[in-house]
């Protein structure tokens, strides 16, 4: 369990951590515009977000979900068609889902090319029937505007939850923008994945109705999806550098055990990587089961791993270790 700072270190926390921010923020970013003067829309902008501007296209359409009971009617799920990364036909289908169907969440993790220790974050939702829905937080930007990721840090940007295919979210990454994405299976229930998705859901229909303005420190992809965790999972994440800089957060989520933490992070990680997977079955109507079919290496992995122990008498991961200790040289 995570103590209660007091007062005052709460206070002393929040300016290091303010400083912090900045300081990444700085470092990470000011290079890419050098002495390019940095433009504000508008007072009125700076006032209060909206839900009402000339959006571009691929954000234009707000999610939303019509709730009875254990019944989602979910509307506006976004599923583009990708010529190029700027050139694309906007589509969008309503799906409707009992909440039982809710069977995981995935963590999604996309390090920037050029910057790897920063990092989109999504996650998906998968249904016992085998589909998945993905969830993207991100900047929603006016037509033809760009991020500026020190002006995201002020109120330039609204916020925004794009309910998404797989095959919108995950293909535009590994093959327009060529980025690695990895796709790691949490260890959620059945039932704190719903739990999650019903958080989600009532969080995207506020945004309807209540928009707000995107933050690069406190009100982006990641802090959002902690969020969402902390609600299932009291305290389970706190705001750290492994937050700020997207780029470790499945680190930590597997240091935190939200990830399968059985085998070794790195094993994980590229079992998780899908780009090679992506590309093979682009088309494919199974698309999204088939980035995932790695998984079953996990199971591999421990197998061999018992018969291993078994054979050495449950000592197969201390000899290992034994193995990997750095040996002294006696020097006479």
């Amino acid at each position: 369990m995570w103590t209660r700072l007091s007062q005052i270190e709460f206070r002393r926390e929040s300016a290091g951590r303010c400083f912090l921010s900045w300081l990444v923020l700085l470092v990470a970013f000011i290079p890419n515009f050098g002495c390019q003067k940095l433009k504000v829309s508008g007072i009125q902008k700076l006032i209060s977000p909206s839900n009402n501007r000339d959006w571009a296209p691929e954000v234009a359409t707000i999610p939303f979900a019509e709730i009875s009971g254990s019944q989602y009617t979910l509307r506006n799920i976004r599923n583009c068609k990708y010529l190029t990364a700027e050139d694309y036909v906007v589509d969008y289908y309503d799906r409707q889902i009992q909440i039982d169907q809710i069977q995981s969440v995935d963590f999604i993790v996309v390090p920037f090319n050029n910057a790897p220790k920063l990092a989109h974050t999504m996650i998906s939702f998968g249904l016992d029937d085998g589909s998945y829905l993905a969830v993207s937080i991100e900047v929603r930007k006016e037509r033809g505007e760009k991020f500026n990721a020190l002006l995201g840090a002020g109120r330039k940007f609204e916020l925004i939850y794009v309910l998404s295919d797989e095959r919108d979210v995950i293909r535009l990454r590994t093959k327009y923008r060529e980025s690695d994405v990895y796709v790691y299976p949490t260890v959620a229930s059945p039932q704190q994945s719903r739990a999650m998705f019903a958080d989600v859901m009532t969080r995207i229909n506020k945004l309807a109705v209540e928009p707000e303005f995107y933050n690069s420190i406190n009100n982006n992809c990641t802090t959002n999806l902690a969020g969402h965790v902390n609600k299932v999972s009291p305290d389970k994440i706190t705001y750290g550098w492994k937050v700020l800089l997207p780029g470790f957060s499945a680190q930590y989520a597997y240091e935190l055990g939200l990830l399968d933490n059985r085998i070794p992070f790195e094993d994980l990680t590229s079992i998780a990587l899908v780009n090679d997977l992506a590309a093979a079955n682009f088309e494919d109507p199974e698309f999204s089961q088939k980035i995932r079919s790695r998984r079953n290496q996990i199971d591999r992995h421990l197998a061999r791993q018992a018969m291993r122990n078994s054979t050495l008498g449950g000592r197969g991961d201390e000899l290992l270790r034994s193995q990997l200790r750095p040996r002294r040289t006696l020097v006479r």
